[in-house]
């Protein structure tokens, strides 16, 4: 049987809350005000980007669980680590699976073509995760991690925005 620390749990939880019940929140209120949910015109632009960006968040959580994978010994619950990673995408950010989680509130939101979800909820779902990863996360690898964690925060950023960085999260392949 998988075992899954409280922390995973609660966030597993959050993020089935976020991702579905703000979908059906959305939609709800799209049906209620007969606004551009109803237009097709409107899902020809949403959904192409939305399964894009949605892509691209999946790639950075397959990017990032590959190498994290890499910090977990036999006996350490899924989702979690007993190592600390600082390699592949970890030498260039800290939090890539997060970061490109990040995406995911947008890119379901324009997939479903509700445009509550994309104007109002997906940027308030972003927002919670860039805090749970500043709150939870961080707090967290400190914890486990002390000052080898401290260290590695002094060199490697939270998050990488360099053309670089972003090509290895996205695409999975090292940078030549």
């Amino acid at each position: 049987m998988t075992k899954f620390t409280l922390s995973v749990i609660i966030r597993l939880l959050w993020w089935f809350l976020m991702i579905f019940g703000g979908a059906v929140f959305c939609i709800y209120l799209d049906i209620r005000a007969h606004n551009l949910f109803f237009s097709p015109f409107f899902h020809l632009f949403t959904f192409p980007l939305g399964f894009g960006i949605t892509k691209l968040a999946f790639n950075a959580a397959a990017t990032g669980g590959r190498e994290l994978k890499k910090g977990r010994s036999e006996n350490t619950p899924r989702l979690e680590t007993d190592r600390m990673v600082t390699t592949g995408i970890y030498s260039c950010m800290r939090h890539p699976m997060l970061f490109g989680l990040a995406l995911l509130p947008p890119g379901w939101a324009l997939l479903l073509g509700s445009p509550h979800f994309i104007i109002y909820l997906a940027p308030l779902e972003m927002i919670s995760i860039v805090v749970m990863v500043f709150t939870f996360e961080e707090a967290e690898c400190r914890r486990k991690f002390g000052s080898a964690y401290l260290e590695y925060k002094k060199r490697v950023p939270a998050v990488s925005l360099s053309f670089r960085c972003l090509k290895w999260l996205f695409t999975g392949r090292a940078p030549e």
